[in-house]
This record gives structure tokens, C-alpha cells and sequence, in this order.
């Protein structure tokens, strides 16, 4: 399933195939679609309103990105768990010229954006992109999709927010903070797919199976 997926990783969650990319995307191959949380589109831009002094084109970058996991997949349906956009001060028109580019490639992918934290303060996509926008849960097959991960009864939930890490470390006390996927009885959760977000709101409990991303590849960290 993952040969022609360069660095994927197959699990089973829920009884389910599931495949971590190093994209920082979660395909679901018996659904056609891929999963990713927390893109944080305009970050920079509402940093820079705000007069801090950050870098121009990480939207540009992520976008990329994401068009590789499409394309790697081939999957027709792209569902983001929330905080699709960060700021109400970053809706800037740049941005939203490089998201409508990019929009424009990937014409035919249905999108699908669960509202997180962010989106309610930031508002939702222009129309003209053609998200679709809902609120949580969103529902398929096994499983839960939202943006702040709660344990439900009713199924297993996935989703994103906490933007979990880990960090690893090596000999002469050299370390790295990598971005991770993590798999617990009743949910699992996303890393941050923005590359301009940090981590470090995951709490790790004891039964968690933790899935790192180092670099173009994910590595099963204490899975059996």
C-alpha cells in the first residue's frame, strides 16, 4: 500500500488502514481521503500586522506540500480538522492569491474545513475557494473528525490542535523536536501541518503510540 509513498508509514486505527505521511497527512485509502489539522493559513501575514518581523512565502511553502500528499494519494477529498485560517489580520490579499493559485490546480478535490478555535475568530474561506465549512463531529465510517480531541463513545475520534512533538535525542547531547502523529485508545491526533506553528500542548499518556516525522519519513517511535 505505501510503495509508491516514499516514507509513509500503514497502521491499523480503529480496525482500519490507515497511512501517516511525511507530509504531515493522514490517509484514509479505504475512503479516499486525505486528513491533515492546523494548516494556519496567514500566520505570517497577521505576525507582520502585528509588526513582527517574519518571513514571507510560508503559506506558499505549506501549499506545496500539501499538493505532494494530493498527489502521492490521489485522494479526491482533502478534510482539514480545523484552523484552516489563523487570524482575521492575516486575510491578506497576497495570501488569498496564493491559496486561489493553488486552488485552481486542485480544481477538482472536494475540501472539507471543520471549524477549530481559530476559524471562529478568523471567519470562514472566501466562497470562491469552495471549502465546504461545518462544525464538528464530522462522521465517517469509524470514525470522529474534529479539531480539539476529546474521547467519544460512539467512535474514534481524530483530530489536531494540540500540535504534538516529540523530541529525540542523540550523542553529545544533540536533540530535535519532531512533529508527531499520536495514536491513543479512543483517539488520535494530528501534527500541526503548518510548518510555522509550534508544539508542545500534547500531554503524552501512557499508552499512546507515538509515530515521529523525521524529515521524509515517519518512524514508529514505541509502537509494538
Amino acid at each position: 500500500m505505501t510503495a509508491h509513498l516514499p516514507g509513509a508509514l500503514a497502521i491499523e486505527v480503529a480496525g482500519e488502514s490507515v497511512v501517516l505521511l511525511p507530509e504531515r497527512a493522514l490517509w484514509l485509502p479505504a475512503h479516499d481521503v486525505l486528513l491533515v489539522a492546523d494548516l494556519h493559513w496567514g500566520k505570517a501575514a497577521a505576525l507582520r500586522a502585528a509588526h513582527v518581523p517574519v518571513p514571507n512565502g510560508t503559506t506558499a511553502s505549506d501549499l506545496a506540500r500539501l499538493s505532494i500528499a494530493l498527489s502521492a494519494t490521489g485522494a479526491r477529498h482533502l478534510v482539514v480538522l480545523g484552523d484552516l485560517l489563523h487570524a482575521r489580520t492575516g486575510r491578506h490579499d497576497d495570501t488569498f492569491a496564493t491559496i486561489a493559485a493553488w486552488r485552481a490546480q486542485h480544481m477538482h478535490t472536494h475540501i472539507t474545513l471543520v471549524r477549530g478555535n481559530h476559524d471562529l475568530h478568523a471567519g470562514d474561506p472566501p466562497e470562491s475557494l469552495g471549502i465546504l465549512c461545518s462544525n464538528a463531529p464530522w462522521r465517517l465510517g469509524p470514525f470522529i473528525g474534529v479539531h480539539e480531541p476529546v474521547a467519544n463513545e460512539t467512535g474514534y475520534v481524530l483530530g489536531g490542535h494540540l500540535h504534538p512533538s516529540v523530541t529525540v535525542r542523540g550523542r553529545g547531547r544533540l536533540s530535535a523536536r519532531l512533529p508527531t502523529y499520536v495514536f491513543g485508545a479512543k483517539l488520535g491526533i494530528l501534527p500541526a501541518f503548518s510548518s510555522f506553528t509550534g508544539g508542545g500542548m500534547y500531554e503524552r499518556q501512557p499508552r499512546d503510540r507515538l509515530y515521529a516525522i523525521a524529515g521524509d519519513e515517519v518512524v514508529a517511535l514505541n509502537a509494538p
